[in-house]
């Protein structure tokens, strides 16, 4: 056997026997609750002399004759504790010694006092063990190395990686903020089905499930689009959705398969109005997070988000690339002629592309996304890449979307919504001929939606972006994996 795993055992086995006899002794090793007073943190900030009750666990231990220091931790904070036999009594004290680990949940009644190296101490005058930790902490505390162990063990992550504990708490205020925002801006939080009886609101290959009681095939949300908006044809102006979503795609540092999403819509409003309204929050969520500076550091780059966002022409930029108006061409196999000509492109890329939308889309992501550094705005793009885009009225070719892209990653998508019911439903025909065809990405014709769309909806303006994605920007986390407590391993 292994000397480190031999180790562990042995460890293992001692704890064990700890709990065992305290059992025997009548000791309870699980208690039922602690009554503190106030949270680590809290206490940090109290003045000397103050009594306390605190608890957490314990992540270090100095045992000394009769004057000993451990330090105990939550999610927050990070507090010393002093335990001394001029304090308390000598078996206490020799329980402590001889029964408690690190690992170990803790609480302590005592005082505050601060320390001659200037460091925040509770003097301990009553001592519990709360609960009796049978595997140590990884590897004494330093840390788990190993990534994909970070993942697997989300738990040990967080109690030894401060990093990974200030991303999720980032995270948790940012959620926190973000609907803040939305309500003070009038906006309403709605819940909307995550079984679905149609695959709509994006082009994704969606996850499928058995529904027994209906004896009914169902697919996982892909998005909470459609709901939505028939939330706003129902009469709610502004509404939002904090949606967990699933597609059955590939995995990369900027993708999985489950996913949180946000998606908000406002009735009368145009994809201008929500360009406006996400750089006013985007900017505000980045002070909130980042002690009011708009500068962002990600991977090498820093990003500044107080300047006006760069804008760029979509539709303009890929007939630069190409050389044409790629708003000519309907027929798929007829684009990818034409762009084989201009001998830009390892055409074997573009086999997969079943679509107009599928090869203008590549084009896009070869040359004009991976260049995209500082936060930019595309505008003005073909309409057969959204079927749910209102078009232009200059030329129904286009629609009125728009994404921000920052470090070539997109960050939300919106437009202006098509609430046209005969232009919608020619759309989603389409796209569940293409669906027929092979293209597992294509919409269904999802009737209860076209119906609430030709009872009437409003001008509607709706954006979405992903939460996991947008985190990794604002904590500088390489993948998504490390924005996300409980990532699917295989």
């Amino acid at each position: 056997m292994d000397e480190k795993v031999q180790n562990l055992s042995s460890e293992i086995d001692i704890r064990k026997e700890k709990v065992k006899k305290l059992k025997e002794q009548g000791v309870i090793p699980y208690v039922e609750k602690f009554d503190r007073t106030c949270t680590l943190k809290e206490a940090k900030t109290m003045e000397d002399g103050q009594k306390v009750s605190v608890c957490g666990r314990i992540t270090f231990r100095r045992i000394m004759g009769k004057l000993s220091f451990f330090a105990i931790e939550d999610i927050n904070a990070r507090l010393q504790i002093s335990i001394g036999r001029n304090e308390i009594d000598e078996e206490t004290y020799a329980f402590f010694k001889s029964m408690v680990d690190t690992g170990d949940f803790v609480g302590v009644s005592g005082e505050l006092y601060t320390t001659h190296t200037g460091e925040k101490t509770v003097r301990t005058l009553e001592f519990k063990l709360l609960s009796k930790a049978i595997l140590p902490l990884p590897e004494k505390f330093h840390g788990l190395a190993n990534q994909d162990q970070r993942y697997r063990e989300r738990c040990m992550d967080l109690v030894s990686n401060e990093e990974s504990r200030k991303v999720f708490l980032a995270r948790s205020k940012f959620l926190s903020f973000m609907r803040r925002y939305l309500e003070d801006n009038g906006f309403l939080e709605v819940e909307t089905p995550i079984l679905q009886g149609a695959v709509c609101g994006a082009s994704a290959k969606p996850f499928f499930t058995k529904h027994n009681a209906l004896n009914k095939i169902c697919n996982l949300r892909i998005a909470p689009e459609v709901y939505l908006k028939q939330v706003i044809a129902g009469g709610f102006d502004k509404v939002f959705e904090v949606a967990k979503c699933f597609r059955n795609e590939g995995m990369d540092p900027s993708h999985l398969q489950e996913f949180t999403m946000v998606e908000w819509y406002a009735s009368y409003w145009n994809f201008e109005d929500n360009i406006t309204f996400f750089t006013n929050f985007i900017r505000a969520a980045i002070k909130e997070l980042n002690d009011g500076n708009l500068v962002l550091k990600f991977k090498d780059n820093e990003l500044d988000f107080s300047k006006d966002f760069e804008r760029i022409n979509y539709t303009e930029r890929v007939n630069e690339i190409l050389g044409f108006n790629v708003l000519e061409y309907t027929d798929v196999k007829e684009l990818k002629d034409k762009v084989a000509e201009t001998k830009l492109f390892n055409m074997d890329e573009f086999e997969q592309c079943k679509t107009v939308g599928g090869v203008i889309d590549l084009v896009y992501k070869r040359k004009i996304r991976e260049n995209i550094v500082q936060p930019t705005i595309l505008y003005n793009y073909p309409a057969c890449l959204v079927p749910l885009a209102r078009r232009n009225d200059a030329d129904n070719r286009l629609i009125d979307m728009f994404q921000v892209l920052v470090c070539g990653d997109e960050i939300c998508k919106a437009y202006s919504e098509l609430v046209d019911p005969i232009v919608q439903r020619e759309a989603l025909e389409e796209q569940a001929n293409a669906r027929k065809q092979g293209d597992d990405e294509a919409m269904e014709l999802d009737e209860d939606f076209l119906t609430a769309m030709e009872h009437g909806m409003p001008p509607i303006s709706g954006l979405g972006f992903g939460v996991d994605r947008l985190m990794c920007l604002l904590t500088n986390q390489e993948s998504v994996r490390d924005v996300v407590l409980f990532p699917l391993m295989k």
